[in-house]
């Protein structure tokens, strides 16, 4: 499947004026794959990993990361190719930024400026896998 990166970015950008990391990447990702998921449904989802865990902006991974996990799961069928691109997904977002944790990226949540680009970058490396 191939993704449109121009409205993925479009969509990552615009819920994350109003979302969290882990909602607006999930969403971005699933509703330019036009996923069969509501909103709401994925709001659910994802809302538990806003701000690292439980928007607590302390240990936990980030939640651009973490959406990414989550629309892979949704996105890919195969069970081997899932836990593959997660390895992926993880090691390149961890190359790029240095750390997984919300709290190191976004210093306890009080710096939330690079969190769009986080978003962005995952949002972008997940539709690569998805080719």
């Amino acid at each position: 499947m191939e993704l449109d990166k121009k409205i993925l970015e479009e969509k990552i950008r615009e819920y994350r004026t109003f979302k969290s990391c882990s909602e607006s990447t999930l969403m971005g990702l699933c509703e330019t794959a036009e996923y069969p998921i509501s909103q709401s449904e994925m709001c659910k989802l994802a809302c538990g990993f806003a701000g690292g865990m439980g928007g607590t902006f302390d240990e936990g991974t980030c939640g651009a990361l973490t959406g990414a996990l989550m629309a892979n799961g949704l996105l890919v069928d195969d069970e081997v190719k899932i836990k593959a691109n997660a390895k992926e997904l993880f090691n390149t977002f961890k190359e790029e930024y240095g750390t997984v944790r919300c709290d190191k990226i976004s210093d306890y949540g009080k710096d939330k400026s690079p969190c769009v680009d986080c978003c962005v970058f995952i949002g972008n490396k997940e539709a690569d896998l998805l080719k």
